[in-house]
């Protein structure tokens, strides 16, 4: 009967153990259970202080987003701000401006880029080190060289500075994170397809739009998305390179920074479409290049 009972009591205190955790032993289960006992430990508290140093700024500016005074005492909520910013002809030409930049230099420096890992990474020359090493040299030297270097080069070859330069300014910055990002996804590729392909009877045109470029897709994409952020934020080089009514929308923001002497609810009703447009575009974004992954 002892031995019985011994058992029941064995398989009874089998079938309990799973579902009360607290219950478990081990030495895993006893660091589990110090830890929840600690609600704030130090790396906690480092996060959230962390986490309080960047946003805490997005909040203040919010909140003053929606006063009703020019200055930084709160006098009451209101949207009139927000109101302006349909009405400010200038934020929108500017606005138009950047889209349009983004857009053409992004897609530019995408087929050039990808054209160009493509072609270093298929054929042996000479030169092949030094051209990708000159290459990373826009990414590399700061943005106020680069603007300043350009700028004299449209003096000196009689450009004048305008939604042009700006456009080629952009599309020589932005060419760099292209070709790096399609070299890598070409060092993963498999050459024997090319082969494969070249048996079959493919010529190098067809291989390259019908293999290469294909396989390349989600570093192309990767590359053009990043190439649209970077021209949509530069302001370094923008500042060098644009002419009188060729403002893009963070030239646009600093002018009227400059002009009030600091930032007006406008600016940060301007900063708020802004953050809240960037968060939806980026999740829109994710899900789309997990959608292109996934084929």
């Amino acid at each position: 009967m002892n031995f019985i009972g011994m058992n029941f009591k064995k398989i009874v205190r089998n079938a309990i153990t799973p579902i009360i955790p607290a219950r478990i032993q081990g030495e895993a289960a006893r660091h589990a259970r110090r830890a929840y006992k600690q609600r704030f430990s130090m790396s906690q508290t480092i996060f959230g202080i962390t986490l309080a140093f960047l946003f805490l700024p997005l909040v203040v500016l919010v909140v003053y987003s929606f006063n009703g005074s020019t200055s930084t005492n709160w006098t009451g909520f209101s949207l009139r701000w927000y109101e302006r910013l349909l009405t400010e002809r200038g934020l929108w030409i500017a606005f138009r401006n950047s889209i349009a930049i983004a857009l053409t230099s992004a897609a530019t420096a995408t087929i050039i880029g990808t054209l160009g890992a493509i072609g270093v990474n298929w054929y042996k020359f000479r030169l092949r080190g030094y051209v990708q090493t000159i290459s990373f040299l826009p990414m590399i030297l700061p943005e106020i060289i680069i603007g300043v270097s350009l700028s004299i080069f449209f003096a000196g070859a009689g450009i004048p500075l305008g939604l042009f330069t700006i456009y080629i300014a952009h599309t020589t910055f932005n060419l760099p994170f292209v070709f790096l990002m399609v070299m890598a996804r070409l060092d993963e590729f498999d050459f024997s397809i090319i082969e494969a392909a070249a048996d079959l009877g493919a010529n190098e045109k067809e291989t390259l739009f019908k293999v290469t470029l294909p396989i390349c897709k989600p570093g192309i994409i990767s590359g053009l998305l990043t190439a649209i952020t970077l021209s949509l934020e530069d302001f370094v080089i923008t500042f060098f390179v644009s002419g009188p009514g060729s403002s893009t929308l963070p030239v646009f923001i600093q002018s009227a920074i400059m002009k009030k002497g600091g930032i007006t609810p406008l600016i940060s009703a301007l900063s708020v479409v802004m953050i809240f447009g960037t968060v939806i575009l980026c999740i829109t974004l994710r899900k789309f290049l997990k959608y292109i992954a996934a084929k």
